[in-house]
């Protein structure tokens, strides 16, 4: 049978907070930074950087480097924007393109930024500062300082308080907006997680790439040998040379022309992340196009067929897909703290590393769990039902079923905004973890037949009932748990970016800026 996963589960496994993090957690931090790059700058000093100058035409268009619906870009935005990355760029030892092209990446990157935020807006999608306070005490907390020292090493890396909060605010917006868009609509069959498995156990280091030949290894010491190697991490960069939707056989020659130059640039040698930087259209661009760090199963199919055989240092061939051209470099693999080469981030000082983000090795031997079985009911929020209405209309149908008025699956199926609707919003029998810590927090304190109070998770607002509990062998359970999140991390971010894509076609978008410049290079 199908199973569609609901849009509560659990199954991204994402790192929404963006840690401070050395080495291989580095990557994974520039991984998370990525998804958001296009929700804004990202934090770094405003340098007086000449650089970035003012564009030429400044003096006599409006003001407005470019209209998104009906918000405005203003030339002095932009120029301040540029400077901040030519900044960070620079920081970071990677090439500041010239003027012209750092202004066309920083403006697209507004742009984007624009239409991501008044989507989030649409749908009622909002982070407080309550919401940031607690994102940043988590951070704090999983690098084991207070926030005060946190702070502290943000100003010592040339990063501004505020800015930082804003860079979160933004990266959690983005991650709600991805959630709410589009997790719910991926949809991973059994038979896909049947063949997975099937491939894992016919091949048990898969996630292990083909190694160089071995040389000689000193023997660990006893303690050393007890731990078990993890699975081999891959940190990637790539550059995009993106195909619109629609192009003709000869535009489509033209940027495969234009990408296989890019490449040739690449195996000869040309610094990745300069080249990222000027001429990648993916949305890492502005971060040297570093991607991340994950298991190599953990990377999309059309990249592990790419990679798999590469070394450190070494460039994939040409790799086409539905959103274009795409050029891999691995900057390093390993199975402990490969350094992934330049990451967005500012320089973080020396501390233990969280864990990254890949699944954790399959469970040796039974794994005792307590299981619950639950349904709920979800109201959205949106421009029209605003927090505090999605609340209130939770509490009268809770009072209503306190009351006895009506049952709960009832209510499901006329007030539930989630696929489980038609279900009486049964969620079936839930393993720990396989929900949003607000959800499941809130449904472990309750006992079976209990009803909970409004529960605010990214997806809106629950009541949750819990029906029963059992002792169970999850062993299977969460084999299968990990291969459905592995196949759905290779879909959910491409998918998010085809999705933006079309958000961004369907925007009033008015470029002037790159309007007046192609006017003054005609007259030229």
């Amino acid at each position: 049978m199908m199973r569609r996963l609901h849009s509560l589960r659990r199954l991204s496994g994402n790192a929404l907070l963006l840690a401070l993090c050395a080495g291989l957690p580095a990557a994974h931090a520039a991984e998370q930074a990525a998804r958001g790059a296009n929700s804004g700058a990202k934090a770094a000093p405003v340098a007086q950087n000449k650089d970035a100058s003012a564009p030429k035409g400044e003096q006599f268009v409006d003001g407005i480097a470019a209209i998104v619906d009906k918000d405005v870009i203003t030339l002095r935005e932009l120029r301040e924007a540029s400077q901040r990355i030519a900044s960070e760029l620079k920081a970071r030892g990677i090439q500041v393109p010239d003027d012209q092209t750092l202004q066309h990446q920083v403006l697209q990157r507004l742009i984007m930024e624009r239409v991501q935020r008044h989507e989030a807006d649409r749908l009622g999608i909002r982070v407080d500062d309550a919401q940031i306070d607690t994102a940043v005490q988590a951070i704090a907390s999983r690098n084991k300082i207070t926030v005060a020292q946190l702070r502290q090493e943000l100003e010592k890396a040339g990063t501004s308080w505020e800015a930082y909060r804003k860079s979160l605010r933004d990266e959690i917006r983005t991650d709600r907006l991805r959630q709410r868009a589009v997790d719910s609509t991926i949809v991973i069959s059994d038979a896909e997680v049947d063949a997975f498995l099937k491939d894992q156990r016919r091949n048990p280091a898969f996630g292990a790439a083909p190694q160089a030949q071995p040389q000689p290894q000193p023997q660990p010491a006893p303690e050393q040998a007890a731990v078990p190697a993890g699975p081999m991490l891959y940190a990637l960069a790539q550059i995009l040379v993106r195909v619109p939707e629609g192009s003709s056989p000869e535009q489509l020659a033209l940027l495969r022309k234009k990408a296989e130059g890019l490449l040739a640039q690449a195996k000869r040698g040309d610094d990745f992340a300069s080249l990222a930087a000027a001429s990648s259209d993916g949305p890492e661009a502005l971060q040297g196009g570093v991607m991340g760090v994950r298991p190599l199963d953990g990377w999309p199919d059309l990249f592990v067929k790419a990679i798999s055989n590469l070394q450190k240092g070494q460039v994939s061939q040409l790799i086409q897909s539905g959103n274009g051209f795409h050029i891999i470099k691995v900057m390093d693999r390993g199975t402990a703290q490969p350094a992934p080469g330049r990451t967005a981030r500012a320089p973080a000082p020396p501390q233990p590393a969280p864990q990254p983000a890949a699944r954790p090795q399959a469970p040796q031997g039974p794994t005792q769990v307590v299981q619950t079985r639950a349904r709920h009911i979800l109201i959205k929020t949106s421009t029209v039902m605003s927090d505090d209405l999605a609340r209130q209309r939770l509490q009268q149908v809770r009072q209503r079923l306190v009351n006895g008025d009506a049952k709960f699956e009832e209510m499901a199926r006329q007030y539930s905004q989630d696929a489980t609707a038609p279900q009486g919003g049964e969620l079936g029998w839930l393993n720990p973890g396989e929900t949003v810590p607000p959800f499941e927090a809130a449904m472990n304190a309750l006992q079976p037949g209990e009803i909970s109070q409004p529960v605010q998770t990214p997806f809106g607002w629950h009541l949750i009932q819990v029906e029963e509990r059992r002792d169970h062998d999850a062993t299977d359970d969460l084999a299968r748990m990990r291969a459905r999140q592995t196949l759905f991390e290779r879909r959910a971010q491409p998918a998010f970016e085809d999705w933006l894509e079309q958000l961004r076609a369907q925007a009033y978008v008015d470029n002037r800026l790159e309007k007046q410049q192609q006017i003054q290079q005609n007259n030229r």
